[in-house]
């Protein structure tokens, strides 16, 4: 399983190629953009390595609690943590979760203080309103949040397949007794 170090280094090396190919296939340069910022943040915040103690749960810094459930939740290198879509999507769901929370206490304190008028019936229209009218923002989105976790989870994947392959190929052979 290659470090952190080198999860940062494959992270990098690969920026330019997606660039490219983002660009290419969106003809955008701020869908692009959005692409690389989001595969630079699952790269490295919000990858698969959160569920231990990692470089990527580090640097949430004093946030890193956060995913301490998380960690407790999901075994290492599970279906939900480093698989295809359903760990990036399970880990939004996770971190959506939290920010759910946080709107929950902190709306009502601004709407007491300082008058701002927000109704949470109107929130599931707001956000399906804003996937309709930005839709190949959110797929930018998405897509660069999974292509950062799967550059992560396809380079542990080949490290480990070429460690077992190196066991096996210097397993001695067992002469048989006569």
């Amino acid at each position: 399983m290659p470090s952190g170090r080198t999860h940062d280094r494959i992270t990098l090396i690969l920026l330019p190629p997606i660039a490219g190919a983002s660009f290419l296939v969106s003809g955008s340069g701020k869908l692009t953009l959005l692409l690389l910022a989001s595969y630079l943040f699952s790269g490295f915040l919000f990858g698969p390595d959160l569920d231990i103690h990692s470089v990527q749960y580090k640097r949430w810094g004093y946030l890193r609690w956060l995913w301490l459930p998380y960690r407790s939740m999901i075994r290492h290198r599970g279906w939900l943590s480093h698989g295809l879509l359903i760990g990036t999507i399970f880990r939004l769901f996770y971190f959506g979760s939290f920010l759910l929370l946080a709107a929950i206490v902190i709306i009502p304190i601004l709407q007491s203080f300082w008058g701002i008028d927000w109704d949470w019936r109107l929130w599931p229209q707001q956000a399906l309103a804003l996937w309709q009218q930005y839709p190949r923002v959110a797929i930018a989105i998405f897509l660069g949040l999974e292509l950062g976790a799967m550059s992560h989870s396809c380079s542990d994947w080949i490290g480990s397949a070429y460690k077992r392959s190196r066991k096996v190929a210097q397993k001695p052979v067992k002469k048989k007794k006569r």
